[in-house]
């Protein structure tokens, strides 16, 4: 069983704009979360990103800021929490093998 990091979160955000401007913006969150080099699987819901707590913490708040930077008034999040210091919980891989 590997278990690496102490944190894994699953986000879907959904900007409330046009319809037609959803998909460049969730893009955009997305870019942001590849930005930051830690393990990550964009799924057809919610991206899901494995690291510290605090790194994880930061980048969910960072995706509300980016979809309201990128034209949203108002922006709602799914988030999911893995999280188990000292121990980690399941990689990435691990759930999906």
């Amino acid at each position: 069983m590997e278990k690496n990091f102490e944190c894994s979160v699953a986000i879907q955000v959904l900007p409330q704009v046009e319809e037609d401007c959803v998909i460049p913006i969730v893009d955009r969150v997305i870019d942001y979360i590849r930005s930051a080099g830690l393990p990550y699987v964009v799924g057809p819901f919610e991206t899901t990103i494995e690291g510290d707590f605090d790194t994880l913490m930061n980048i969910v708040k960072d995706c509300q800021k980016i979809c309201i930077r990128e034209g949203a008034a108002h922006v709602m999040s799914y988030v999911k929490i893995d999280y188990c210091p000292g121990n980690g919980v399941w990689s990435i891989n691990h759930k999906t093998s």
